[in-house]
């Protein structure tokens, strides 16, 4: 284990987890939210460092990333763990439950991402990799100094110190929003609406930038919801490309998958407001 950065100690040997925005107290002995940091005998450690559950070479147009080095491949590696509970998780395996992993070090990824000539570096992916933070802060680094790309795909629920350390070594992400409304990222995902949209305002600023919003019936399919997500990302650039990408069920959500016909609709929308509107998982 490796201590973590982005904490308090508290009285009684408690800690405060600084990392994301559910500033979990943990007693001695017990487990973050996220299920990837613990307190022991007073000091929060990183239960994931070093741990890598899944790796494969993909597109990058699978992260989804269209507008940064369209038709190269990334390494993509992830871990287990998540700061969000979503009831349609397509990776709760990794998420939410203990997948078997494996050590990989660091050396060993810069050279795999070399032998292909078409990968441009890594992307940290499948869960969420801001609660991966140590490693993905030094293995990012490694791969910039030997002149690779680093990758977000992310679901935006970090705290601003930690994210502006972070953004000096990745280069794009690719930023869930997955509504536009606080009742579903409480009730669907156990977060919350404005932390994720002041993370993608920070990252606009300083990297490339990409947000996927998956379509869920009933959930956020609304026509007013996507023409306020649309205008909210227009009034921070509004050549972010958006990516409305198709449901299925999965995980605890039994929902029947988006008609495609709501994808068609919902981005005629967003293309009021936006110049690059693509549509995912059709």
């Amino acid at each position: 284990m490796v201590e973590a950065r982005y904490y308090e100690k508290l009285e009684g040997k408690k800690v405060r987890c600084k990392l994301c925005p559910h500033g979990c107290i943990l007693p001695q002995g017990s487990t973050g939210f996220c299920r990837a940091r613990k307190n022991v005998d007073g000091i929060l450690y990183s239960l994931n460092y070093g741990y890598i559950s899944s790796i494969a070479f993909d597109p990058i147009e699978k992260k989804p990333l269209y507008h940064f080095y369209p038709g190269s491949s990334i390494l993509s590696v992830g871990t287990f763990g998540c700061s969000f509970r979503c009831l349609h998780c397509q990776n709760f395996e990794i998420s939410q439950l203990t997948p078997n992993v494996f050590e990989v070090e660091t050396e060993k990824l810069i050279a795999l991402a070399k032998k292909d000539p078409k990968c441009i570096g890594i992307a940290f992916t499948y869960n969420e990799p801001t609660i991966w933070f140590e490693y993905v802060m030094d293995v990012a680094k490694a791969f910039k100094q030997e002149g690779l790309k680093t990758v977000l795909v992310t679901n935006g629920y970090l705290n601003e110190e930690p994210l502006n350390d972070l953004l000096e070594v990745i280069d794009s992400a690719n930023i869930d929003v997955k509504a536009f409304n606080e009742e579903f990222y409480k009730k669907v995902c156990s977060g919350d609406l404005e932390s994720v949209k002041r993370f993608v305002e920070i990252c606009a600023k300083k990297i490339h930038i990409e947000i996927t919003t998956l379509i869920i019936p009933t959930l956020n399919d609304r026509d007013e919801e996507i023409e306020n997500l649309a205008k909210w990302i227009a009034s921070i650039d509004d050549r972010i490309p958006l990516h409305l990408t198709r449901y299925f069920p999965r995980y605890k959500m039994t929902l029947p998958p988006t008609p495609k016909e709501t994808l068609m609709r919902l981005r005629e929308v967003a293309k009021k407001y936006l110049v690059n509107v693509y549509l995912g998982n059709i």
